[in-house]
């Protein structure tokens, strides 16, 4: 059996968090933009908790640019006033 402590578990709802809004973003006619970013920036957020105790240096640097990337995606959002995108005919 494996144990798995709670920064683990935080570890793998960070996960969830960023495969959840790959889902959505896949699925979705139009994703809401700050749902997406701001769902990602929590899965980037978790993953840097767990990975500050468990370090992988190459997965905390992807982290942090995952969460940059995040925020540029939220501020964009927030000054353009989009929530969604919207698809081209």
């Amino acid at each position: 059996m494996i144990d798995l402590d709670i920064y683990s578990l935080i570890g793998f709802l960070g996960t969830a968090c960023i495969i959840g809004a790959y889902a959505y973003l896949t699925l979705k006619d139009a994703p809401n933009a700050f749902v997406l970013h701001g769902t990602n920036l929590a899965g980037a957020g978790l993953l840097t908790i767990s990975l500050l105790v468990h370090t992988n240096w190459p997965s905390l640097v992807l982290e942090g640019f995952w969460a940059a990337i995040a925020l540029v995606g939220i501020t964009k959002a927030a000054r353009t006033g989009r929530k969604g995108q919207e698809r081209e005919a």
